[in-house]
């Protein structure tokens, strides 16, 4: 009897890279998220993009908004997916939310930054962030090229 190939995303999960270049990030936690079938698949198979989501607080509650997940479509024979963007709520202990929304009120932004798909569970990690400017990201840029020189040079 042949093994079945497991098919599986990054072993840290999947990262939103573009959050660290767009914000100064902050405090973070990890909190679980309430999904269907088909998109816990889609999430285990690594068919999710983080880049442009953001959370909000509603009703005391947190909402993963703009995550898009490629969801398979129950069409015998056919391979097609369809992009899911509805918001998503997210599981976190009451302290935990409370400090989010103060922290958002006072300006800063809630953004995912790592989905993970380890264990049992489908989790996500929020951060708190602070937008960056044009100018922090070029700034940016160039610290990153420097440093990347310098490595080269020393090998």
């Amino acid at each position: 009897m042949a093994k079945k190939s497991a098919k599986s995303s990054a072993p840290g999960g999947l990262v939103n890279r573009r959050a660290r270049f767009d914000y100064e990030l902050g405090d973070d936690i990890v909190a679980g998220l309430a999904l269907t079938g088909p998109e816990v698949r889609a999430a285990r198979d690594g068919h999710v993009q983080l880049k442009g989501a953001f959370v909000s607080v509603k009703d005391n509650e947190l909402w993963l908004n703009n995550a898009s997940f490629s969801v398979k479509l129950n069409e015998k024979g056919s391979g097609s997916r369809t992009v899911d963007t509805r918001p998503r709520k997210l599981l976190a202990n009451r302290k935990q939310i409370d400090q989010f929304a103060a922290s958002r009120s006072s300006g800063m932004t809630i953004v995912p930054t790592k989905l993970l798909t380890q264990g049992r569970f489908i989790k996500v990690v929020i951060a708190l962030g602070k937008g960056k400017k044009r100018y922090d990201k070029r700034e940016t840029i160039k610290r990153r090229d420097i440093e990347r020189e310098h490595a080269r040079q020393m090998r």
